[in-house]
């Protein structure tokens, strides 16, 4: 599935597209609070009949993940493994489901590989900085066959994190006021 995010640099607010028909498939909403965000919901923009848009929920300030109904905290999806310097994190929703390990690079974004770095799973590019001449990319996002199968929401959400808290880090001043988790 290759799918871009049509608000630029604002992902929390905006819609996934496919970038093959350019249809909406998710759309992204978060409201903040006096203290900085408080939960970005993951809408379905084509439900199955008689179910809910509602498919996905990241509270930010209570560090957890609701997929489906189903609520798990920062802690039960994702682990630590390695050093100061070589740290990867590795995610799985359930123990019956595949574990990514979880990458940034600079020039290629952020890669969720499986099975020890032999498969990739997800990608997702973000851009760093407005070009002076010509137009931003929009952020993208790439899911192999084998992640859409399995965690394709879990997956979203997760690379969602993980790109908001690295421009916390790396960002003096963030929107959300310098707070958050």
């Amino acid at each position: 599935m290759e799918t871009y995010f049509d608000n630029k640099g604002n992902i929390l607010n905006s819609c996934i597209r496919s970038t093959r028909d350019k249809s909406a498939l998710y759309t992204l909403k978060t409201t903040f609070g006096l203290r900085g965000r408080k939960l970005t919901v993951l809408l379905d923009e084509n439900p199955a009949p008689g179910r809910s848009s509602h498919v996905a929920s990241l509270n930010w300030k209570d560090k957890s993940f609701e997929i489906l109904g189903q609520r798990k905290t920062l802690s039960e999806v994702r682990r630590t493994q390695g050093g100061f310097f070589k740290k990867t994190r590795h995610w799985r929703w359930t123990a019956d489901r595949k574990e990514y390990e979880l990458r940034y690079d600079d020039d290629e974004g952020w890669k969720a590989t499986l099975n020890d770095n032999m498969s990739i799973g997800a990608r997702f590019l973000v851009p760093g900085r407005p070009h002076l001449f010509g137009k931003l990319d929009p952020p993208a996002l790439h899911l192999t066959k084998t992640a859409l199968e399995a965690d394709e929401i879990f997956l979203i959400l997760v690379l969602i994190y993980s790109e908001i808290k690295r421009q916390d880090s790396t960002n003096s001043s963030s929107s959300n006021g310098g707070v958050g988790w």
